[in-house]
């Protein structure tokens, strides 16, 4: 059910902060900062804070499926501060091998 949640909101035209990317531990931190207060059902918020896409990006093509926070199995991002349900082909901002 939160999967289509998602997919609904990107729908209706969801616009989210895929940059800067936090290229230091610092700058993933302050995000990570901002991420934390937010009650989990501020649903939107996460997917903009984060810079979530419904789609690889970038030149390397980045995805969920390579992301260190990614379980496979699940189809979930593990990351405390998301804790969402996420696609494989999917990506955001917090990603990291």
């Amino acid at each position: 059910m939160l999967l289509r949640m998602i997919e609904d909101i990107f729908e209706d035209g969801l616009v989210t902060e895929v940059s800067p990317f936090p290229e230091t531990d610092r700058e993933f931190g302050k995000l990570l900062d901002i991420l934390r207060p937010l009650s989990a059902d501020d649903l939107r918020q996460k997917l903009v804070i984060s810079g979530w896409l419904l789609e690889p990006y970038g030149p390397d093509r980045m995805r969920c499926q390579e992301c260190m926070y990614y379980l496979v199995h699940r189809r979930w991002c593990d990351l405390p501060e998301l804790n969402l349900p996420a696609k494989p082909d999917w990506w955001c901002r917090l990603w990291r091998i």
